[in-house]
């Protein structure tokens, strides 16, 4: 039986005890590929990937900048952007909360704009809120996913992000009612690309296959590794063309998220069933 969007965001905060094992994970590279069975299973990032997280990011910003009456420009944008992935990056790599991620962003953002008579707490709170306010997807991957529910594959949503706005997002956008589910790391208690967040998902999903799924996403340490370390195929969005890491197996690699769709009737689509583009 498949599960609703917000039956797997409460299902994982019930998540069994014990280890699971990966003694069927595929070797990465060629053969890796011609050993997999079809792909029944996608398991999609949610911001920058489905939905344009950049775009949210400029207004939620915008918006809270306006509220606080602080000028903000595309330099101070771009500021923030990196010191927002720099702090996602270290709590990736377990070295920090996610609480310290909300908060500290915006201490170390205020610091270096040297703004010392707002509290950070403050647009903290107004930034969230406004991010969840919005959504803008990208290359119409509301038709694309929409298609492939017709088509009968599974479609689940695999995020970092906060529970509360991702839920939020879902919703407003209508991925609800497109997706099977949604696995929020806040709410499993580990974020990708640890093992353990996807050994949760997957104890929540009998009768999915490793072998069948495939991973698309934009992040190379969150998503591919994630990918790696949960022994599913990866597939990189990568727009942008940014060079492949060479020290990571990667299996597929689309500069648009429409090019899934031959990667898809390359293994044989669900019911044996051609989808149109």
């Amino acid at each position: 039986m498949r599960m609703n969007t917000f039956s797997v965001l409460l299902l994982s905060t019930m998540i069994p005890d014990q280890s699971y094992s990966l003694s069927d994970r595929p070797e990465p590279g060629q053969e890796r590929r011609k050993e997999m069975a079809a792909f029944t299973t996608i398991l999609w990032d949610l911001d920058q990937t489905i939905l344009d997280f950049k775009k949210s990011m400029d207004y939620a910003l915008r918006g809270s900048f306006r509220q606080l009456h602080l000028s903000i420009d595309e330099e101070k944008i771009r500021l923030y952007s990196d010191i927002n992935d720099s702090y996602w990056l270290r709590f990736e790599r377990g070295e920090i909360t996610k609480d310290e991620v909300l908060l500290g962003r915006f201490r170390t953002f205020y610091e270096r704009l040297g703004i010392v008579d707002k509290a950070p707490e403050e647009i903290a709170e107004l930034y969230q809120n406004a991010l969840g306010e919005v959504y803008f997807f990208r290359d119409k991957a509301d038709e694309l996913t929409l298609q492939l529910k017709e088509k009968g594959y599974r479609q689940y949503i695999i995020t970092n992000g906060v529970h509360a706005t991702q839920a939020k997002k879902v919703r407003l956008s209508g991925l609800e009612r497109i997706m099977d589910g949604v696995f929020v790391s806040e709410l499993i208690g580990y974020p990708k690309p640890q093992k353990e967040y996807f050994d949760a998902c997957f104890a929540m999903l009998p009768g999915v296959a490793r072998k069948e799924c495939i991973l698309v996403g934009d992040s190379i340490t969150s998503d591919m590794q994630g990918g790696v370390n949960a022994g599913v195929a990866t597939c990189w969005y990568n727009p942008d063309r940014r060079p492949a890491p060479s020290d990571l197996p990667i299996d597929y690699e689309i500069g648009d998220l429409w090019e899934l769709l031959p990667i898809l009737q390359e293994r044989i689509p669900c019911q044996n069933q051609q989808i149109k583009n």
